[in-house]
């Protein structure tokens, strides 16, 4: 997969930036990044077009890098699932509608919904020139803890957005959530271990609703890792010069830690499940290591030598997040 935007996007993206104080905008960028890291809802830290430019200079590639990837391994256990209609709720600027396209183009209908009108008019923008899907999206003012006729589609997407729902009112939230879904509901969160124990919860709810896990988990069983570390993940991403003015970074590439859950209704055909690797492979000359969650709902650390030609040269093609 490509994690960049897409063209039309980083056209759209690179517009905003036309005529604007890129000095301003990185101050903006990082007090939005500090406000969120506090636990600061978006509506209390971007309120106005100037903002949300900030946001997506400093925050959209990455966000949009995290949900492709997610969607991609969903992809890839799914690979009869043709969704035709999204939710993306708690849209945002809306990269997650485009991410969602990239993975399946046969997307005709979006509803993108957020309680901030500043990120509903970005999504706009961006959209202008984009697919139109997303340039017809039908875009919606609500709160994600008040459930109110949301549309339902295929594919409901929830990226980067339970982070703002306090956890009394996260349970309605999912079953909201939940009822909407026609097909499979994706949930990314920040790859952090109160990101991964918001997915604990939804993943629990969802298994008690008569929802399948499709991913990253291999199975519907207790968390192995629960009791030890948190399940996240590792996207590599390239850096625009404007980006890493944004982040007052120097490095050409970021890394987005991320943590997701893919759960299907019934009647959804899925692969069978394979081993999901859990860790960045560790390897060496004799052999490569790797920390496995498997379909039994048990961790393993595999260990494959170098004289199992077949088997080693295929670890050297496995990275941090795939499935064997």
């Amino acid at each position: 997969m490509n994690p960049d935007l897409p063209p039309a996007l980083r056209l759209a993206a690179d517009r905003l930036l036309e005529g604007v104080a890129r000095k301003g905008l990185a101050d903006r960028a990082g007090r939005i990044s500090q406000a969120y890291r506090s636990g600061r809802a978006s509506a209390g830290v971007v309120s106005d077009a100037a903002d949300a430019t900030a946001y997506v200079l400093a925050r959209l590639p990455a966000t949009y890098a995290a949900d492709l990837r997610a969607f991609v391994e969903t992809a890839a256990i799914a690979p009869d699932f043709a969704p035709t209609s999204l939710l993306d709720a708690g849209a945002g600027p809306g990269g997650a509608g485009w991410a969602a396209l990239e993975a399946w183009p046969g997307i005709a209908r979006a509803s993108l919904l957020d309680s901030n009108r500043a990120f509903l008019e970005m999504a706009e923008t961006l959209a202008a020139e984009g697919p139109a899907a997303l340039r017809d999206a039908q875009r919606i003012k609500g709160d994600l803890t008040r459930p109110d006729g949301w549309p339902a589609a295929e594919l409901v997407v929830a990226s980067y957005a339970l982070a703002e729902i306090a956890p009394a009112h996260l349970g309605v939230t999912v079953e909201s959530l939940w009822a909407a879904t026609q097909g499979l509901l994706v949930v990314i969160e920040p790859g952090t271990p109160d990101g991964w124990a918001r997915i604990l919860k939804v993943r629990d709810q969802l298994i008690a609703a008569g929802g399948e896990v499709l991913a990253p988990c291999p199975h519907a069983r207790a968390c192995p890792l629960a009791a030890q570390d948190w399940c996240h993940f590792g996207q590599r991403l390239p850096r625009s010069r404007d980006h890493r003015l944004a982040k007052g970074a120097e490095l050409p590439f970021e890394d987005e830690k991320f943590s997701y859950l893919t759960v299907a209704r019934p009647g959804i055909a899925v692969a069978a499940r394979t081993d999901r690797v859990l860790a960045p492979p560790h390897r060496a000359k004799p052999a490569t290591s790797l920390k496995l969650c498997t379909p039994v709902g048990a961790l393993e650390t595999r260990v494959i030598a170098k004289r199992d030609k077949a088997a080693f040269a295929a670890t050297r093609r496995l990275d941090w997040g795939d499935a064997l």
